[in-house]
């Protein structure tokens, strides 16, 4: 993770981004055989360690089977996967009009192609250090220390704080100040404290719900926000005004990760008594 634009910074200026596709698609190549001889030694260990007959799907190998729609049923019946939903949808739209306020700004800032590749690689290098260094120290003692619903609370509240900033000013320190702190934020706190939501639910809800909303709502939310900021560029909503906006969607972001939080608590303690 940190290689990777440590490498695109060492070679775009000289190289150029077109260049770069060509190492890019050498690496993705490689990636692809790495799979495939995966799979193959995946399917040698099943064969090894093969489980005997009759066993349900939480054994390794063992299909769950159930109806395509089986995932989207779950969410539906139950308000704590539904939370989960809501959750990841309000991550994703302000990830995304984040994203289109970076692009903005940093295309009014550099011209040249290669210049504003090397400010995204330079910020994935502080985003991909800052995840590791908070991983390894903080992550695991704020969760311990604050409880898991201010913890999940934390990175929309600075989210929230960031938007408010950049409503005031849109300016480029700004926008690269808020994508690192938002990008390590959720590498190394949220989505960690977001997958301990599901520690709590059976198979069935950590495997077809989860990979529901890991998909579905997940993209969807990406497909759906890039809508809705085109449609408020379109009624003339300029870039600080589409910032202030995302700021109380940032504070539900917050109220729901919170209760989310108290209500894994409340299941994980019934499940121990």
């Amino acid at each position: 993770a940190i290689a990777g634009p440590v490498l695109t910074t060492s070679l775009v200026l000289e190289l150029g981004p077109t260049n770069l596709l060509i190492l890019s698609a050498l690496f993705l190549g490689i990636s692809i055989y790495c799979i495939d001889r995966l799979s193959d030694i995946q399917q040698n260990v099943f064969k090894l360690h093969r489980m005997p007959s009759g066993l349900s799907g939480t054994a390794p190998g063992i299909p769950m089977y159930g109806s395509i729609i089986a995932a989207f049923r779950l969410v539906v019946k139950s308000r704590y996967l539904t939370g989960i939903c809501l959750l990841v949808f309000l991550f994703t739209t302000l990830a995304t009009f984040l994203y289109f306020e970076q692009a903005h700004i940093i295309s009014e800032s550099f011209s040249e192609p290669s210049k504003r590749t090397a400010v995204f690689a330079g910020m994935d290098i502080a985003v991909n250090t800052l995840t590791i260094i908070v991983q390894v120290f903080l992550t695991g003692r704020i969760i311990k220390r604050i409880g898991l619903g201010r913890t999940l609370a934390l990175i929309p509240f600075l989210v929230g704080v960031g938007f408010l900033s950049l409503g005031i000013s849109p300016l480029l320190p700004v926008i690269i100040i808020v994508q690192v702190a938002r990008r390590a934020g959720n590498y190394s706190i949220m989505r960690p404290a977001r997958e301990m939501l599901f520690t709590v639910l059976g198979n069935e809800e950590k495997y077809k719900a989860k990979n529901f909303i890991d998909t579905a709502i997940y993209r969807g939310g990406d497909a759906v926000s890039a809508w809705i900021y085109s449609g408020f560029s379109a009624i003339g909503l300029g870039l600080t005004g589409i910032a202030l906006v995302a700021v109380p969607l940032s504070a539900l972001w917050a109220l729901i990760s919170y209760k989310l939080g108290i209500d894994r608590e409340k299941i994980a303690g019934n499940l121990n008594n």
